[in-house]
């Protein structure tokens, strides 16, 4: 189905983001084995949730018109939610910064928020998956496989 060109995007930002993510792993990651700190694991949460919602976006408008690009697109959004599931979980397994000593497993398992700033972490998160839960099944979250086999 033949569709309207696009017009050009004022600006592409996204080549400038990659390239700030290339560069902030040369300059800031040790070749040595260490620890992700919560800040990083923050930030990083951060970027996934805010490229869920860049894929959110192109999702909506790429389904209706194809079908087969917006299943992929579909199922890579669904992987990126995944991903920025485990870096919440990582953030609250590290090690706090200031004692350094890891969480008591029963705020783990509780699930408690650790209060400022750290709160900032679950707030985003929290926002997202309300988004996540509207749009997906708890099937499409939790399944190993997307289904792509099917194209």
């Amino acid at each position: 189905m033949p569709t309207a060109p696009l017009p050009d995007p004022a600006s592409d930002f996204v080549p400038f983001a990659t390239a700030a993510l290339d560069l902030h792993r040369a300059i800031n990651l040790p070749d040595a084995p260490i620890a992700a700190s919560r800040t990083e694991l923050d930030t990083l949460h951060a970027h996934l949730v805010a490229l869920y919602g860049l894929l959110d976006a192109h999702t909506t408008s790429t389904a209706p018109v194809a079908g087969v690009e917006g299943d992929h697109l579909r199922a890579c959004r669904i992987r990126l939610w995944q991903a920025a599931d485990h870096l919440h979980a990582a953030f609250h397994a590290a090690p706090h910064p200031d004692t350094g000593r890891l969480p008591a497993r029963e705020a783990c398992r509780a699930r408690l928020p650790e209060g400022a700033p750290a709160l900032t972490v679950c707030q985003r998160h929290l926002a997202t998956s309300a988004r996540v839960r509207r749009d997906h099944t708890p099937a499409d979250l939790r399944a190993p496989f997307t289904g792509l086999t099917r194209h």
